[in-house]
């Protein structure tokens, strides 16, 4: 005798529905694609991913010879949100009419907006006074020298070394048995940085138009030094114009920065792993 099995439930043979298993997938898959064309096109969600980073460092690259460091990174990041605050607020505001629609001309229309609507602070001589002093190295004209290098050519051992700069105090030696650098004017700075400081330090202990052998961080060097320009510091009365001038710029450009950032707030800014 041949059992019938029961008829099945209502909700059981519907979900054994090829038909329903295709709305439902259709349904999935709408939902997914909404969503991220949500994410796409949402003005106010801005999406930092591997792409922004590949961008702004091929730039880098392109400019400075060398890959950026995580930090200059972050920097450049960080300006690219800016841009793209100021792109869409510049579409926002319908400053691309008129415009052929390229993005840094936009931008650009979007900052000049920001910037109608900032004024530094007023640039009393106290504010001035105070920004010169923390900014004095810029003014300040540091300590520089004048000196000549002969540059022994094959044997640079110390013994060879001073051996040609004993030569060259003697005049048994001269100049064009080596190739000859000058430098002029260099900054006290300039020469720690390319020397070492040790070697700054020894130069400007040296007597006046005598070749001497002087260690620096790349080796032994056979010198000569013509003259040192001593520090002298710079007087604010003299240079108050330049100094209100640059107060201003670089007032302005920290104002500017911050109402960027003000309108960035009105963003989400979202920053997938690169």
């Amino acid at each position: 005798m041949t059992t019938t099995p029961p008829p099945a439930s209502r909700p059981g043979r519907l979900l054994r529905e090829p038909l329903l298993h295709f709305l439902l997938l259709g349904m999935v898959i709408f939902a997914v694609d909404h969503q991220l064309s949500a994410r796409r096109d949402d003005p106010r969600v801005i999406v930092v991913d591997a792409a922004v980073n590949k961008e702004v460092s091929e730039i880098f690259q392109d400019a400075k010879g060398r890959a950026p460091s995580p930090e200059e990174l972050k920097v450049l990041v960080q300006r690219w949100v800016d841009n793209e605050v100021l792109y869409r607020e510049g579409v926002a505001l319908a400053v691309d009419r008129g415009d052929d629609m390229i993005r840094e001309r936009i931008i650009f229309k979007s900052l000049n907006v920001v910037q109608s609507n900032l004024a530094p602070p007023p640039a009393t001589d106290e504010v001035l006074r105070e920004w010169f002093e923390r900014n004095r190295a810029r003014y300040d004209l540091p300590k520089r020298y004048d000196f000549e290098e002969a540059v022994l050519v094959g044997d640079t051992s110390e013994t060879a070394v001073k051996a040609f700069a004993e030569a060259l105090r003697r005049g048994s030696a001269s100049t064009a048995d080596a190739g000859l650098r000058t430098f002029k004017g260099r900054p006290k700075d300039n020469i720690v940085t390319s020397f070492g400081a040790a070697f700054e330090q020894a130069l400007s202990g040296l007597p006046r138009e005598q070749w001497q052998v002087v260690a620096g961080t790349d080796g032994l060097h056979v010198v000569r030094l013509l003259a040192i320009g001593e520090e002298q510091k710079a007087v604010f009365e003299n240079i108050r114009a330049e100094v209100r001038q640059q107060w201003i710029d670089e007032t302005m450009a920290r104002l500017r920065t911050e109402a960027v950032r003000e309108l960035a707030k009105k963003y989400e800014i979202r920053r997938e792993a690169a």
